[in-house]
């Protein structure tokens, strides 16, 4: 079920007062979801707070002045104090919408068990759902308590329903946005020649399988020996950058490839390449995709999560098959040979996002969805 525009049947005197869970302020898809829903909440309509279950990070200089911060630092999983002191601060602020990203909703259900004073919201963002089974009966305990359940893409939404038993009209599909919050600025310097630079931005995870899309790099050089790949993003995962790294040196592609690590200047960094890919063979709704959308670049993208809607079934991009790297190769290629190609694709895409996945549309999702949490106890 999608929630499309703004309630008008609740008049609130004062802005609702909203807050944002997420365990840390890592480089993380979910987490800039966080930041940007705080940020952009209209303010004539909520007061937006955020709570860091265990710590701050990199995305920490991004949260606006006026957002109120309640920093847990919990330690373990099942910290007591730390739900002690979120239902604490839920309670002092008049907090009246707790919106809980991905695995903070755990805390916030344990803080706000046994009472009814305002709605808990679980934002489910787990981009790993197709190589990876989750727990149904730990989060069915924690869904208990929810009012309701936003999914980043429609099989999470529909796990909801079918294995935690969530009610059909209280499950949502929002896809997520990027409010392009790097306009103008200097071009960075970059390996590769313009004209020739592809850029996946994903962390390295092995859902975003780096590995075939080396691979088929490997093949685009042979027809293409100018083609540079930058991979941009960070990773917890040492033995799956060991794996691609020993891929890098294994393919002869050293010169051919570079790992910019995590950057804070990624749309400088897309206006200065030419197309963008994502291999994943797992996703729910990658930011990533929506940035290049921003940047006007062509893109290829696996089928994998909502990369197909998001590239309007191969209208908007090319859409490929997962672990295909002839497939991907060719792609590529055909797009590096044909320049009038990559900027109608691009064009394309831009004019989606701007229409479907920029902050306007998405806000006025959540916004329907608030009133709807709202307006369905008067105990709030």
């Amino acid at each position: 079920m999608s929630a499309k525009g703004c309630s008008s049947e609740r008049v609130e005197t004062k802005p609702v007062r909203v807050l944002h869970m997420i365990d840390s302020l890592d480089m993380g898809g979910a987490e800039r979801v966080a930041v940007n829903l705080v940020n952009h909440l209209p303010r004539e309509r909520f007061e937006a707070h955020l709570c860091t279950t265990r710590r701050d990070g990199p995305l920490a200089p991004l949260v606006r002045p006026d957002v109120t911060w309640c920093r847990l630092g919990r330690q373990h999983s099942l910290d007591f104090a730390a739900a002690l002191r979120l239902r604490a601060f839920i309670r002092e602020r008049g907090i009246r919408i707790v919106h809980a990203h991905s695995t903070s909703v755990f805390l916030g259900a344990a803080a706000l068990w046994g009472t009814r004073r305002c709605a808990l919201v679980w934002h489910d963002h787990f981009g790993r759902y197709a190589v990876e089974e989750r727990p149904a009966s730990l989060y069915r305990l924690a869904i208990r308590r929810a009012d309701g359940v936003i999914a980043v893409n429609e099989p999470l939404a529909e796990w909801s329903r079918r294995a935690l038993g969530m009610r059909a009209d209280r499950v949502w599909y929002l896809p997520n946005f990027s409010c392009g919050c790097e306009p103008g600025g200097q071009e960075p310097a970059l390996p590769g020649k313009r004209g020739s630079r592809i850029v996946c931005v994903a962390c390295l995870r092995a859902e975003k399988d780096h590995l075939t899309l080396l691979r088929a790099m490997a093949l685009v050089v042979q027809r293409a020996p100018e083609a540079h790949l930058l991979l941009v993003g960070g990773t917890h995962d040492s033995s799956y950058r060991e794996q691609v790294q020993a891929e890098i040196g294994r393919s002869g592609l050293e010169s051919s490839v570079s790992w910019l690590g995590e950057r804070q200047d990624v749309a400088a960094i897309l206006r200065a390449c030419d197309l963008a890919v994502l291999s994943s063979v797992s996703e729910g709704l990658p930011l990533a995709l929506i940035e290049y959308g921003m940047a006007g670049l062509a893109t290829i993208a696996t089928e994998a999560g909502q990369c197909a809607e998001v590239l309007d079934r191969g209208r908007a991009g090319i859409v490929v098959r997962p672990r295909a790297p002839q497939q991907l190769a060719e792609a590529v290629v055909s797009l590096l040979e044909a320049p009038k190609r990559r900027a109608e694709l691009g064009s394309r895409l831009r004019e989606r996002v701007r229409e479907f996945y920029s902050s306007g549309p998405v806000l006025q999702q959540i916004c329907r969805v608030y009133d709807l949490l709202l307006n369905s106890n008067e105990n709030y």
